[in-house]
């Protein structure tokens, strides 16, 4: 189950209670037995090794395409004359 943080109103001290998802019922602070509100708390997250778009999916240098020779410049030695 799950564990969220709680901080109440009234003294403003804050605690964790480990319950269902699901469950919505009201929790009172343990030091006063005043209302609480829930806390959001971001979570943190590590990306470790490969698979990750930077890494793997990152746009990479285009090839510089082979120019054609124009018609009027056939005998240049790049265009096989």
């Amino acid at each position: 189950m799950p564990a969220y943080d709680f901080r109440c109103l009234k003294c403003g001290s804050t605690c964790e209670v480990v319950r269902p998802a699901a469950d919505r019922s009201p929790v009172s602070c343990p030091t006063c037995g005043g209302d609480t509100k829930r806390v959001f708390t971001p979570v943190g997250v590590a990306f470790k090794g490969s698979g990750f778009y930077n890494t793997d999916y990152k746009n990479k240098p285009a090839a510089k395409p082979e120019t054609a020779c124009p018609s009027a410049d056939s005998s240049s030695p790049k265009c096989g004359g």
